[in-house]
């Protein structure tokens, strides 16, 4: 990025006394506040806008027929997810009008601790958008899994005032938030001047009142428009959420109003680069968004002015004198198609951008020997199913009942009921569970991924325990990643060896690699459209219903492992 300008400059330039550094011409404005469509020059000096809506002198670049708009924040998003390394995801990202992303790396930090944190906000500061990093709340997301790491309050706290830091991400431990558990309520207290963001499927009532009593502002985990208005009214902006799983965009745009856009904000949370590639990101959300019906000027202020508002960044969202000089210049506003982007001044050309990252984190899948009989899962009669729900991480549970044979309760293709299993990766204790799972479809083999949220253990699901085992073993080959694998044949597998979550390639191999992935399913008779993130979540045990984790299956809403089953 350019260095911002001294004061005196920018006064000078915004005066017409001295030259631009860059100056835009021949676009309209928008201007996200009075809705107006504004004609004349924007002069940028540095990283800055120095004016608007005049004629200034400096470099032109001509824009006609353009109009610009404010850059675009994702307010909340894992860039792990995108399942390459920041700089990497910068340049997926950047040229579609992203200018701002605030991310919370509690997927790798849950795997390395502190280093991730650190390494994080490193990446963070070198890229050519401006990320912004929520320091993880809870490593590990709850005491009912094994993570390879554990954050306390104290950690934290040494980081809250980085340039990069924003404040507390997620705090998806909403019954410690509500019960006052010590660990919690240390947390809380040490980042209550900063930014707390919230995590809080379903909760209403005095449950929500409890859990924004403790500071919390922002929220992503609204998936009806009635959850949405009750959090809306107890103080909590809502961050609508559309990823490559948890799909939230179409339920909520009824709030997506003149009243209630400046308490709106947009957020990918779990978007991959085959997702982004067919759809885009928060341009699908904003295209999609007018389509459907919503005014323009609401869209483009709840993916700009709206959402740096919410985390307090006073120096962006809108194209004005002063503001940072994140522009997007598009042919349409109802097409969302970015020509040309800004961040910071800087125009994001393949130039802006460098290579992939190394990362970290290499050599971190250690799992205890695998076989077949590592899937057997004893007893009989009732059993609990994860009833997977295509677009959402949100389960449901289910009961079955399923007979043993020699010992074992087999999956059943014909009732679509398949094999779930959590191996602990991180080298701490080895531990293995099992379970059923019903919503892939899957009639053949297996599939298995070290992307596992929030605890990133290895998770299959399969119907074939030998080639469940083959997979893996294949990841820890790999040092993670994801797997498919059909009659003892790997059929597709994408390494992802930055701490099992993140490729070190460029996105277009991560891309090539999915979609080979995706048809390899699909052989197998998988019917999920996004079937290794949705395996990621069933293993996530702050989502209600059912999940599983490497200590066993969990009743989300009682918040505690189940009983042998």
């Amino acid at each position: 990025m350019t260095d911002q300008p001294d004061l005196a400059r920018l006064i000078a330039a915004g005066n017409g006394d001295i030259p631009a550094d860059l100056v835009l011409r021949g676009a309209e404005v928008l201007d996200v506040v009075t809705g107006d469509l504004i004609e004349g020059d924007v002069a940028i000096v540095g990283d800055r806008i120095a004016g608007i809506g005049a004629a200034y002198d400096g470099p032109v670049r001509d824009l006609s027929g353009l109009t610009l708009v404010p850059g675009f924040i994702d307010t909340h998003l894992h860039i792990e997810s995108s399942l390459v390394t920041p700089a990497e995801f910068a340049r997926l990202v950047g040229p579609r009008g992203i200018t701002t992303a605030i991310w919370d790396p509690h997927e790798i930090a849950n795997v390395l601790g502190i280093p991730a944190l650190d390494w994080a906000l490193a990446a963070a500061a070198a890229a050519p958008i401006d990320i912004r990093v929520m320091l993880s709340s809870c490593v590990p997301s709850s005491h009912m899994e094994t993570s390879g790491a554990e954050i306390g309050a104290d950690d934290l706290a040494r980081l809250a005032d980085h340039p990069q830091a924003l404040g507390l991400a997620e705090f998806m431990n909403y019954p410690g938030v509500i019960h006052r558990d010590p660990g919690v309520m240390a947390k809380l207290q040490a980042f209550a001047e900063h930014h707390i963001d919230g995590h809080a499927p379903l909760l209403s009532g005095k449950g929500l009142n409890a859990y924004a009593s403790a500071g919390i502002r922002t929220e992503h985990e609204a998936t009806t428009a009635e959850e949405a208005r009750e959090k809306l009214s107890r103080g909590i902006r809502i961050l609508i959420r559309e990823g490559s799983v948890s799909k939230d965009l179409h339920a909520l745009i009824p709030l997506m109003t003149e009243r209630l856009s400046h308490y709106l904000a947009l957020c990918t949370d779990d978007r991959n680069p085959l997702d982004i590639g067919e759809e885009g990101h928060l341009d699908h959300m904003i295209r999609t968004a007018i389509a459907a019906g919503v005014d323009p000027v609401v869209a483009y202020r709840i993916a700009s002015l709206s959402g740096a508002e919410a985390f307090g960044l006073k120096d962006r969202g809108q194209i004005a004198p002063g503001k940072r000089a994140d522009i997007v210049a598009v042919a349409s506003l109802e097409a969302c198609d970015a020509q040309a982007v800004w961040a910071g001044g800087m125009e994001l050309t393949e130039a802006a951008f460098g290579g992939p990252d190394a990362g970290i984190g290499r050599g971190s899948v250690s799992i205890p020997a695998v076989t077949p009989d590592t899937f057997r899962l004893s007893g009989k009669g009732a059993t609990p199913v994860i009833g997977v729900r295509e677009g959402l991480i949100l389960t449901d549970r289910l009961s079955e009942d399923i007979a043993a044979t020699d010992g074992d309760r087999r999956p059943d293709p014909a009732r679509d009921l398949a094999r779930v299993t959590v191996i602990e990766r991180h080298g701490r204790n080895g531990n293995v569970a099992n379970g059923f799972v019903r919503g892939f479809g899957i009639q053949r083999g297996a599939i298995a991924s070290t992307v596992c949220h929030d605890h990133h253990n290895l998770i299959a699901v399969g119907v074939n325990y030998d080639d469940m085992a083959l997979a893996a073993r294949r990841l820890a080959e790999i040092e993670g990643g994801f797997c498919v694998v059909e009659g003892g044949e790997i059929r597709a597998e994408l390494s992802l060896p930055v701490a099992g979550l993140m490729s070190p390639e460029g996105f277009e191999t991560v891309r090539g690699g999915l979609e080979h992935l995706r048809a390899a399913a699909r052989k197998l008779g998988v019917t999920l459209n996004e079937p290794f993130l949705q395996l990621a979540f069933i293993a996530l045990p702050v989502i209600p219903h059912l999940k599983i984790t490497d200590r066993g299956m969990v009743d989300v809403d009682r918040f505690e492992l189940m009983k042998e089953v």
